[in-house]
């Protein structure tokens, strides 16, 4: 549908006026006639509606969205501007057919034509279907889809979030019905459910509820109801786009999905861990209820008590039978108690014994202990004392004595050390064990031999194990040692 402009007469007329004057007429420069061209076009078409499908559209980095409108016979060209874009309702893809709003306009850098869009929708509800299908198939193929990726909801959440609209009839319904089936802590995202910009800000409030830190001052949900009523096709689409579905899929909080009635099927349904026909029934998935969990319990706590008296019957019951079959107190302590009373009876007389002895050996020796003959014993031992200190060569000749009689022993002990002929040349022949080898017939059976000198000690493999030769032949040395000297007694002075 195209409106003409006033202004349309006026550019003909100059037109005209400039072929009349032939010739002598001023040449234009290409600026001047493209600019000519523009405000003509312009002021034509400056509101125009027309219907196409979309094709090769491109969103610049700047924002700004580039596409074509075609039909079977034609192709224009269109630009969107970031602002206007900002508030499109749907997602262009290309083969939607659309219906565009806007004014033709040139673009002089190229010689065309274009359609600045001001507002551009979805034509029709088969074009919305089609284009809705072509969306499930192709986030099905990712797998945000798949039964595999759904989560089981919380039994009990502690804290629910829910992401709708503030003031319409969806949240008054979910907070009736969980404050009738269990209280919860609800926290409300405000969002916009339809029209322009309402996909964006649904798919911020599901991303925000996940990034929520446990503990921060904004309590973090144990479950997410993305909720909106009823409507048409064109009044769920927000809930269709790619936007809302991939952030549905990638929440870390399991999510119900309650957008529409029951009839209504949108791709947010897919993606969610639940779908819910109404939002009044995603508040009854959410949580159980209450007063049935109450009977529930009271109900366990009665088979618990019955369980426990009966089990506390048994126990009394066995303990009765167990006790009759026991004798009475007195036989089973008869048999300790006369036993106790023989053992008392035996100490009693073997105390008396002893302490008839005691006194005894204590008459006895009495007579030894009388003071005076004590004093002369030790009158008599001062007197050896005294002798003894007046004879000190008698403890010299003693000491004396006593010295050699240790030299004797060490010079004795020397003259039976092994290895005391060692420093005069002569040799210790030693098996492998450490074991003295004292004939030739025994070394001759060994594998290896130790010749232990005074200033160490060599190893040799014996002419009959290792060679022909007669004699033995000498192995590597080993390091040497000095004579073991800790084992010899040092003299007594």
């Amino acid at each position: 549908m195209v409106f003409p402009s006033a202004s349309d007469d006026d550019a003909r007329s100059g037109l005209l006026a400039r072929e009349a004057a032939g010739d002598n007429a001023p040449a234009l420069s290409i600026s001047e006639l493209s600019q000519l061209l523009k405000r003509t076009v312009e002021d034509r078409f400056g509101f125009v509606r027309v219907r196409g499908e979309l094709s090769g559209v491109k969103r610049a980095a700047s924002g700004h969205l580039y596409l074509s409108l075609k039909d079977e016979n034609a192709r224009l060209d269109g630009v969107m501007w970031r602002g206007s874009v900002q508030r499109l309702g749907f997602q262009p893809a290309d083969g939607v057919e659309v219906i565009a709003t806007g004014k033709l306009t040139t673009y002089p850098g190229r010689s065309n034509y274009q359609i600045v869009i001001d507002r551009m929708e979805i034509a029709g509800e088969g074009a919305l279907l089609a284009l809705l299908e072509k969306t499930k198939a192709r986030l099905a193929a990712e797998g945000l889809f798949d039964p595999a990726r759904k989560r089981p909801l919380p039994y009990l959440p502690r804290v629910i979030g829910v992401v709708t609209s503030p003031t319409g009839a969806v949240i008054r319904d979910i907070l009736h019905r969980l404050r009738d089936r269990f209280p919860s802590h609800v926290v409300v995202w405000p969002v916009l459910v339809q029209g322009q910009g309402a996909a964006s800000q649904v798919a911020a409030a599901v991303r925000g509820f996940s990034e929520l830190e446990p503990g921060g001052p904004v309590a973090r949900p144990d479950l997410v109801i993305v909720a909106r009523g009823g409507g048409s096709i064109e009044d769920l689409w927000s809930f269709n786009e790619e936007e809302v579905v991939r952030a549905i899929a990638a929440s870390t909080i399991p999510v119900i999905s309650a957008v529409g009635h029951e009839t209504d099927t949108t791709l947010a349904d897919f993606a969610a861990d639940r779908r819910a026909p109404t939002p009044t029934a995603a508040a009854e998935m959410a949580v159980p209820v209450r007063a049935e969990l109450m009977a529930g319990l009271a109900d366990l706590e009665a088979r618990r008590q019955r369980a426990l008296g009966r089990q506390l019957a048994q126990a009394r019951e066995r303990l009765d039978q167990r006790a009759r079959r026991l004798p009475p107190p007195h036989a089973l302590l008869s048999g300790q108690a006369q036993r106790l009373d023989d053992l008392g009876e035996r100490l009693r007389r073997s105390l008396g014994h002893r302490t008839e002895l005691a006194a005894a050996m204590l008459a006895r020796h009495a007579g030894s202990l009388r003071p005076a003959l004590l004093e002369t014993r030790l009158r008599r031992e001062r007197e050896r004392l005294l002798a003894l200190r007046l004879r000190p060569e008698a403890l010299l000749q003693r000491i004396e004595t006593a010295r050699g009689r240790v030299d004797a022993l060490d010079r004795l002990r020397r003259s039976l050390d092994p290895e005391a002929p060692l420093a005069r040349g002569y040799v210790l022949v030693t098996d492998s064990a450490g074991r003295v080898v004292k004939t030739r017939s025994a070394a001759a059976g060994e594998a290896e031999l130790t010749l232990k000198f005074a200033d160490g000690s060599l190893g040799v493999v014996p002419a009959g194990a290792g060679s022909t030769g007669g004699e033995p032949t000498p192995r590597p040395a080993r390091a040497k040692t000095p004579p073991s000297t800790g084992d010899r007694q040092p003299k007594l002075l």
